[in-house]
């Protein structure tokens, strides 16, 4: 797992309209059918980009075991039950633990925090403290990421490929997937069914 972009750096906090902490929901307008009826909790954005991890795609045939063991990693006793998802097309090979912090300060090099409560952690250290059956909980594993070039997510939501939203706690770390994304929808007011039957007439 290597090194993520700090706030102040790769993802400033000056952008304009930051969706750092939002989610975004796939609309029917979605023009990549990866993220068909996707959910996706947005890290970082800024005038220079954005990087998010999507919250409703598991990845079942993946074990954190199994990933713990080919990292090196050994885990000692029944260790934690991670759950391992999709996080996104890019680098698919790399890792981020989402989960919940609790304390204030500066953050550790390789923490990256997603408003008062989250953060995303790419160090060696966090995978090694879950196997051991420490580390923050809750926690999630998820593989890839959704990155955004300048101005490419602003885009997208201009085309009405994507709803922005609240990143409620429930939808971040629920294990159950197959109703997120109508979940979702619905905390912002809108009714799932009438919009699918909107795309279909469309």
């Amino acid at each position: 797992m290597s090194r993520i972009p700090t706030q102040s750096t790769a993802f400033g906090p000056q952008a304009a309209a930051n969706l750092t902490g939002k989610i975004l929901i796939a609309m029917p307008g979605m023009a990549d059918p990866r993220f068909d009826r996707s959910v996706v909790l947005i890290c970082a954005h800024s005038d220079e980009g954005a990087m998010g991890l999507v919250l409703n795609r598991p990845l079942p045939e993946v074990g954190f075991d199994e990933l713990l063991d080919q990292l090196g990693i050994e885990a000692e006793g029944a260790g934690r039950a991670v759950e391992v998802r999709f996080g996104g097309p890019v680098e698919p090979g790399r890792g981020f633990v989402l989960h919940k912090v609790s304390e204030h300060g500066t953050d550790p090099e390789g923490r990256l925090r997603i408003g008062q409560a989250l953060a995303m952690t790419t160090t060696r250290d966090i995978l090694v403290d879950l196997a051991q059956g420490n580390g923050p909980e809750p926690a999630v594993l998820a593989l890839g990421y959704a990155g955004w070039g300048p101005g490419q997510l602003e885009t997208e939501m201009l085309a009405n490929g994507w709803l922005t939203g609240e990143g409620a706690e429930d939808l971040i770390f629920d294990p159950v997937h197959e109703d997120k994304w109508q979940r979702a929808l619905r905390a912002q007011g809108i009714d799932p069914s009438l919009l699918s039957a909107a795309a279909g007439r469309a």
